[in-house]
């Protein structure tokens, strides 16, 4: 202890403005820049922005045009130096001339577009809406129309001789193929309509086809139950149609696919209301007209050359049935009720799950009430 007055730790004043110490670099004023660049300090990790967001590329439009600019290249009268030039304050110490504005040159023209030129791209955000290949096919003046080809045709036919081998053993066997054919049938109109997904339509029409089928096989097989099935179904379409919140448009629109689906998918049931040796004449010329027609010929001569196979079918599978020479005109009937479905399902530049779908199933089902007035006619 001593009587001398506090004068803080080693003459320590708080208030006093702190002085760098020894050995510490002040810097200087400068007025040049390039001479205070070498004092700036510089960051050499990685930062957030360059590890979280994604470089960001340039525009089209701003380096469509640009020239190159490689060594020697000459901007408004200056040559650019050379790639391994050194500018003053990344790490180089001379000066460098800067370059003059760059002027671009005006940009091209885009050339006009071909109208009747087959390829289109695809359609812009700003310009005229792109049209369906069938209005496209209609302004060219050429025809919508696409058939399904010998797939779905190889299909029709395998499904035709499974109704003819069905109905030869009896008529409950001959529902198995039947049902196959009516649900094929509800699910393509409708998607021919381009209407997709309509559960609702495609469960309606399907059910009305199955209590068509229950009906005939508990009535006896007779065709009023497939009159009042019909008007039942075209009543539940109107109810189903009125309970929609949809446009007035797409109402009708509905009403009318849902009425056409299930008029066709239940007119189907014809062959179950058949005699059966009948089903089996109709069914196997209606394979035998679909293969023809899918040959790769004119369409008259397709046409003709379909209609005469689904005559001489029909013969042949009259002598083996025991309908005799009658089977040429029910063979004949029958495919120029099948040829009315194919040229149908073929309208409208359809698509591959029209064609698998309305494409094999229209035939046949077209192909039904034939089959019935002309067994009931023959038989």
């Amino acid at each position: 202890m001593t009587d001398q007055p506090y004068q803080g730790y080693d003459g320590y004043d708080p208030y006093r403005q702190q002085q760098p110490p020894q050995g510490w670099l002040q810097q200087p004023p400068y007025d040049d820049p390039q001479a205070a660049q070498q004092y700036t300090q510089q960051w050499q990790g990685q930062t957030w922005e360059t590890h979280v967001q994604p470089p960001v590329a340039p525009a089209a439009e701003e380096t469509a045009y640009m020239p190159s600019q490689g060594a020697g290249a000459v901007y408004g009268g200056h040559q650019a130096p050379a790639a391994g030039y050194q500018e003053a304050g990344w790490g180089g110490t001379g000066h460098t001339q800067a370059p003059a504005p760059m002027q671009a040159p005006a940009p091209a023209q885009a050339p006009p577009v071909n109208v009747a030129d087959p390829e289109y791209g695809p359609a812009t955000v700003a310009g005229n809406a792109r049209v369906t290949d069938a209005q496209r096919a209609r302004l060219e003046g050429r025809s919508p129309i696409i058939e399904p080809g010998v797939q779905p045709a190889g299909l029709t036919a395998l499904l035709g001789l499974l109704l003819a081998g069905a109905a030869a053993i009896g008529p409950y066997a001959l529902v198995v193929p039947l049902v196959a054919l009516q649900a094929v049938t509800a699910a393509g109109w409708f998607r021919l309509n381009g209407m997709w997904p309509a559960r609702q339509g495609i469960a309606l029409a399907f059910a009305g086809a199955l209590t068509a089928d229950v009906a005939l096989l508990a009535s006896g097989r007779t065709p009023a139950a497939i009159l009042g099935t019909l008007g039942v179904w075209v009543l539940l379409g109107l109810v189903l149609q009125l309970r929609s919140h949809a446009d007035p448009d797409e109402r009708m629109y509905g009403l009318m696919a849902t009425v056409a689906s299930a008029a066709l998918a239940i007119v189907a049931s014809g062959y179950l209301a058949a005699h059966g040796d009948a089903v089996t004449v109709g069914a196997a010329a209606v394979a035998v007209a679909v293969l023809v027609r899918a040959l790769p010929l004119p369409t008259p001569a397709s046409v003709a050359a379909s209609l005469l196979a689904a005559a001489g079918a029909g013969a042949l599978a009259g002598a083996l049935t025991g309908l005799g020479a009658p089977g040429a005109l029910l063979g004949a009937g029958a495919a120029v009720c099948a040829l009315i479905g194919h040229r149908v399902a073929s309208y409208d530049y359809p698509s591959r799950f029209v064609h698998f779908t309305a494409g094999v199933a229209l035939p046949l089902a077209a192909a039904a009430p034939a089959v019935y007035l002309l067994g009931r006619a023959l038989v």
